[in-house]
């Protein structure tokens, strides 16, 4: 444990690596899922990461050639332990002002939420777009996958800003009643959502289908 901590306890440290989870960030993309931390910061981090072994740099391209950021192999096994402490962490007995929200954050937050066993034979593809970044959610065998980018066939797509697309999925924003107000864009079929929403949010009152 001491090791580990050594490796990645330090501020924002986890944070970082919560935010190449889901593929390669170059700088300024990971600045806009961190707002709250500054350049320098983040740069020592990332240092200290590439330390580590926690962290490598890459190129991608072309057309446009670009450094980024992604975990190495070895780093991809802190998932497991991010996604612990993410539920370990709704327990809090004060709640915060969670600062650290991203987009990306959003989405792993579905795969620590997605209970199967409420709608165990939902078989579902969904397209989401959340202000700038797209992501394909998968839901199949009681289990539900995310990957960055979009495909052609989907069974719902879904765009908004991060905050209603968050209201949306935890059941705080009705999912007819966001779509009817213009901040939820949507097509497809809303059962599929609605039951998505169901299996990430067993305990609240099921949602309910447009009219």
């Amino acid at each position: 444990m001491a090791v580990a901590l050594d490796l990645v306890g330090e501020r924002w440290a986890l944070i970082v690596v919560r935010e190449l989870l889901l593929g390669p960030k170059r700088f300024t993309d990971l600045r806009a899922g961190m707002p709250l931390v500054s350049p320098n910061v983040l740069a020592q981090r990332l240092r200290e990461l590439e330390d580590a072994g926690v962290v490598r740099r890459a190129k991608i391209g072309p057309p446009a050639r670009a450094q980024v950021y992604e975990l190495t192999e070895w780093g991809m096994r802190l998932e497991p332990v991010l996604l612990h402490l993410g539920s370990w962490a709704t327990g809090a007995p004060q709640a915060t002002d969670a600062p650290y929200r991203s987009a990306d954050s959003l989405m792993l937050w579905q795969r620590a939420a997605f209970d199967g066993r409420v709608e165990p034979d939902l078989r579902a593809v969904y397209v989401m777009r959340i202000d700038d970044d797209g992501f394909v959610v998968r839901v199949g065998g009681g289990s539900l996958s995310v990957e960055r980018g979009t495909v052609e066939t989907a069974d719902a797509r879904l765009g908004a800003n991060l905050q209603t697309m968050r209201s949306v999925l935890k059941g705080q924003y009705e999912f007819a009643a966001a779509v009817r107000d213009g901040a939820l864009e949507f097509e497809g079929d809303e059962k599929a959502v609605l039951r998505l929403i169901r299996s990430l949010t067993p305990t609240r009152v099921p949602a309910t289908a447009m009219r």
